[in-house]
């Protein structure tokens, strides 16, 4: 299956840009990834990505929506003031991130996973989640991601032994909402952006950044601007500490990965 992608994407910049942490590095250009229980390999090919599917045929329309292939990036690299230094050297430093529209229910965890923890951390207790139910892809060696049901049936032990620490109270609870039917990510996707990150602030341990991170990288809010003490440090030093949203409408969220990039050096 072949995607074309407006305004191109790099694999490598988009999995270093703290929105995916189950994605496989083969080689360049090249990355395992499970998704909507299948894995496969993504290879960037001219203007898309190549998909070869390794275990049963996935639904074609739903990877289309994960690349947001219909959202041209091009333009969006556009948009920066040309006064802005600091932002048009962020999107030099982005050109080819996309944000990736993923399983909400595990961009949720992963984001409660990911609160004081560093990229390669994060990724670790993820994998460990991802073993801990036995479950793996059929016809594969990669694990699935645990259904709400499954982490929320782990006990105090076997989530501790995934590297949690007080996550692990959290994740427990977040598991028990979605598996009784207390939140909906259907229910979760209809919600205006205010009325989501005030649901998803609702669950124990799930604050401003993680749902603004999980309504991103989840639900395409694309104009949410997550902040983190990282980013907090670039608007303090470029922005006098306060990111002008309302010259990014409706592409905040796209510029915040931007200015991850340059913070980061993922050129």
């Amino acid at each position: 299956m072949y995607i074309t992608l407006k305004g191109g994407i790099d694999l490598e910049k988009t999995e270093r840009s703290g929105q995916c942490f189950r994605w496989i590095r083969e080689k360049e250009g090249t990355y395992l990834i499970p998704a909507f229980g299948n894995l496969a390999r993504v290879r960037e090919d001219g203007d898309g990505v190549e998909v070869e599917f390794l275990s049963k045929r996935a639904d074609e329309d739903a990877w289309i929506r994960y690349f947001d292939a219909d959202l041209d990036y091009s333009k969006i690299r556009r948009m920066p003031d040309k006064n802005d230094e600091f932002l048009m050297n962020a999107v030099k430093a982005g050109k080819g991130i996309r944000i990736i529209r993923q399983d909400p229910f595990e961009t949720l965890i992963s984001f409660i996973i990911s609160q004081r923890k560093s990229i390669p951390a994060i990724k670790t207790s993820v994998q460990r989640i991802c073993e801990s139910t036995g479950r793996k892809i059929p016809g594969t060696d990669v694990y699935a991601f645990p259904t709400p049901e499954e982490l929320f049936a782990l006990d105090e032990d076997a989530l501790s032994k995934c590297g949690l620490g007080y996550r692990a109270a959290y994740i427990h609870a977040a598991a028990g909402s979605f598996a009784f039917g207390d939140m909906d990510a259907d229910v979760l996707n209809g919600m205006s952006d205010e009325q989501l990150i005030e649901s998803l602030m609702s669950l124990h341990g799930v604050g401003l950044k993680v749902a603004n991170c999980t309504a991103l990288f989840a639900f395409h809010r694309l104009d949410l601007f997550p902040v983190d003490v990282w980013i907090q440090r670039a608007l303090d030093t470029y922005y006098d500490g306060s990111f002008p949203l309302e010259k990014y409408h409706p592409y905040n969220g796209v510029m915040q990965q931007y200015i991850f990039a340059a913070r980061y050096e993922l050129k």
